[in-house]
This record gives structure tokens, sequence and C-alpha cells, in this order.
């Protein structure tokens, strides 16, 4: 039997840390080592400030998390509505930025997939961007 949450916040800065406290707040059900509940925790603020970020660029828009446990198996899905991602191979490559004048360390991707036991990443220009993360507890 799973248990879920969904939150949809706007895409704005100050709601990562909210998102990050939520995610770490719903998982501590399950009992995690404080490294795994670091790592979730981590992996979500990459996901929700990409979608902040280069989401939607500035503009008005809403961040949707979903976050389901079955088990020990955590899923967390994070999805907007914004710009999405023309070449997601190019994105997901180690230091790759597209917004190299903001300072971005282009390590996003690279972040959630080494927290994190699997990483999907899928997105169409013009209409957002969807990435989903597992991890097993205690695993």
């Amino acid at each position: 039997m799973s248990n879920y949450m969904k939150l949809e916040v706007p895409a704005k800065s100050s709601n990562e840390a909210f998102v990050r406290a939520a995610v770490g707040a719903f998982v501590s059900q399950i009992d995690p080592t404080i490294e795994e509940i670091a790592d979730i925790k981590t992996a979500v603020s990459e996901g929700v400030t990409n979608s902040i970020i280069h989401g939607y660029e500035n503009t008005k828009g809403i961040v949707t998390l979903m976050c389901r446990i079955d088990g020990k198996d955590v899923e967390i899905i994070i999805s907007d509505s914004g710009v999405g991602i023309p070449d997601i191979e190019k994105a997901r490559e180690p230091l790759y930025t597209s917004k190299p004048k903001e300072e971005r360390s282009g390590m996003g991707f690279t972040v959630m997939e080494t927290f994190m036991d699997v990483l999907v990443v899928e997105s169409e220009v013009g209409v957002g961007t969807k990435v989903t993360m597992r991890k097993r507890i205690g695993a």
C-alpha cells in the first residue's frame, strides 16, 4: 500500500526551501537515515530550482511535486509547464549550463543522479519538463 502527497507552488525561489522541508518530513515516516534524507532533500532542491530558473526563466508558473512512498521505495516527480529542454542529453552533461552568465554550476542533473537510484528526464520544448526520481531506503 502506498502513501503520497502532492504540492503545487508558484515558481519562486523562496518556495524551494519549503518543498525541500515538506519532502523531508513526508519521507521521514519510513525511517530513513540522516544521509538518505539529506540526499533526497538535495535532489529535490536541484529539481525544483531547475524548474524555477530554467523552466520558467523568471516568468510566472507552477512547480508541481508528487512524492509517493511504497514500502521502502520513494518516488518523486517534479514537473513544470515551462519552456522545456531542447536537448536532454546535453543538459544532463556535468558542468553544462544554459545560463553561464548567471554563474550556474551545470551540476543539477548530475547531483540528482548521484543522490537517487533512478533519474528519468522527460521534456518537450514549449510544453514543459518532468523529472522522475526514485530511491530505495535502506538499500
